[in-house]
C-alpha cells in the first residue's frame, strides 16, 4: 500500500500524491483507504501546516476504480450484501471531511483530468491550480450514480445552483480555462509548470499564519449555511481568537517595524 499514495512532509508542507499513473489514478480500496488515512494523519500532526494534494502521471484523478468496482457489484448481486457502495460512507465521506475540516489550507495541484471522486476532492480544496491540459468532469450521472465525494455541497459554492445542476445533469469535459471562468480553478498554468506553481503556492501558505487560515476556513464554511446575523457572531469569536494569537502580535510589531513577519503558525 506504501507506493499507492505518496506522503512528504517538508517545511511545514504536506504533500499528498496519488501514486495509479497507470490507472490514471483511479481509486481502488487501497488508494482509498490510504488517501483517507494519510489526509487524517496530516490534519492532525502539528507540524504540518499546509497541504499540497496532487497525483503522478498524465491525470489528477478519474474516480472510482470501475474495473474493480464491477467485481465488487459482482459479488453484491452473488450474496445480496450490498456492502460496495459503503465506500462513499467509509472512504469517499472522511476524505472529504479531512479536506475541509482540517485546521490548515489544502491547495489542490490539479495535473490532468479530475472525474467523478476526483474532481469532488479537487473542488473540497481551499484552492485549485490547474494544468492547461487539465479538464473536470462529473462523471455521476453518465454510470448512473448521484454525487458523492461533497460534491452537492461544493460545486454549487463554486459557481452556482443552476451551472452545477447542468454539469451534473448533462457530464462534459470542462477544460482548464472554462473551469477558471466558470470559478472551478484558481488559478492555471502551463502543464510543465503545474508541479513548480502549486508547490509554490502551497509553501507560501506553509509559512503564512496558520491559525487564521484555520479560522478563514471556519468562517467561510459556517458563513454558507447560517443568516448574516448568525455569522456576524461566528466572525466576532474567530477574530478574538486570532487576535490572542502570536501571529497577531509578530505581524503588528513586524508592520510597526516595517520588517517582513515570520510567522509560527500559532
Amino acid at each position: 500500500m506504501a507506493d499507492t499514495v505518496l506522503y512528504d512532509v517538508t517545511d511545514g508542507l504536506a504533500t499528498i500524491a496519488l501514486n495509479r499513473p497507470d490507472a490514471m489514478n483511479a481509486l481502488n480500496i487501497e488508494a482509498k483507504v490510504l488517501l483517507r488515512d494519510t489526509l487524517q494523519e496530516a490534519a492532525a500532526d502539528s507540524a504540518v501546516r499546509a497541504v499540497l494534494l496532487t497525483a503522478t502521471g498524465r491525470a489528477f484523478c478519474v474516480g472510482q476504480d470501475l474495473k474493480e468496482h464491477i467485481g465488487l457489484l459482482a459479488e453484491d448481486r452473488a450474496t445480496g450484501s450490498g456492502k460496495t457502495m459503503n465506500t462513499v460512507r467509509e472512504h469517499y465521506n472522511p476524505i472529504v471531511t479531512a479536506l475541509t475540516e482540517m485546521p490548515k489550507p489544502v491547495v489542490a495541484g490539479v495535473n490532468g483530468v479530475a472525474a467523478g471522486a476526483g474532481a469532488g476532492f479537487a473542488m473540497a480544496a481551499d484552492y485549485r491550480v490547474v494544468a492547461d491540459s487539465a479538464s473536470f468532469n462529473t462523471s455521476f450521472a453518465g454510470v448512473a450514480l448521484t454525487a458523492d465525494s461533497g460534491m452537492s455541497w461544493t460545486l454549487p459554492r463554486l459557481i452556482g445552483q443552476g451551472r452545477a445542476a447542468d454539469l451534473l445533469l448533462f457530464p462534459r469535459n470542462v477544460s482548464a480555462q472554462e473551469a477558471y471562468e466558470l470559478g472551478i480553478a484558481n488559478k492555471v498554468v502551463p502543464a510543465e509548470e503545474l508541479a513548480a506553481e502549486a508547490a509554490a503556492v502551497a509553501r507560501r501558505l506553509a509559512q503564512g499564519p496558520t491559525a487564521a487560515y484555520a479560522a478563514l476556513k471556519e468562517s467561510l464554511a459556517y458563513g454558507a449555511g447560517h443568516s448574516l446575523v448568525e455569522t456576524l457572531g461566528k466572525e466576532d469569536e474567530l477574530q478574538g481568537r486570532a487576535g490572542a494569537s502570536e501571529d497577531h502580535r509578530i505581524a503588528v510589531e513586524a508592520f510597526v517595524k516595517k520588517e517582513k513577519p515570520v510567522f509560527l503558525g500559532r
